[in-house]
């Protein structure tokens, strides 16, 4: 066999041996990333879905303020009413306001996120609706 040949083989037996223990510290490197990025996206899900609670529970909440007879007080406690039925843990420190000017009518629902994290405060949302006061108005 020419040197040449000897050599390569003498350097494919030495990559193999020295290649043990590879994947471990390739996956001691790559797995925190990992679990960083699934942590993100819980932490963004969890977010999501809170801030379409707030959004239903404003909407809720105008639906009943803009009622004919009805007023911001009704709204809050509709919105309230959504909230303690769809919120659970999802959705901490709530706060609900509605104000109306006479035309139109406005709820705000805000609150923070659960967190991932133990320690962390999770991320604040605001949700907000709006729509006109229904008003009966006599006929031509």
């Amino acid at each position: 066999m020419p040197a040449s040949g000897r050599l390569q083989d003498w350097w494919r037996r030495r990559r193999r041996s020295d290649d043990r223990g590879d994947a471990s510290i390739q996956m001691a490197i790559v797995y925190p990333f990992v679990l960083l990025a699934a942590i993100a996206v819980i932490q963004a899900s969890m977010w999501y879905y809170a801030r379409q609670i707030a959004l239903t529970a404003a909407r809720e909440g105008v639906t009943a303020a803009r009622a004919y007879q009805a007023g911001p007080a009704d709204g809050t406690a509709r919105a309230r009413q959504v909230l303690g039925r769809t919120a659970g843990d999802s959705l901490r420190s709530l706060s609900v306001s509605a104000r109306s000017d006479g035309e139109r009518v406005r709820v705000q629902v805000s609150g923070t996120t659960q967190s991932m994290i133990p320690g962390i405060e999770g991320l604040a949302i605001t949700q907000s609706a709006s729509g006109p006061v229904e008003r009966w108005v006599p006929g031509p």
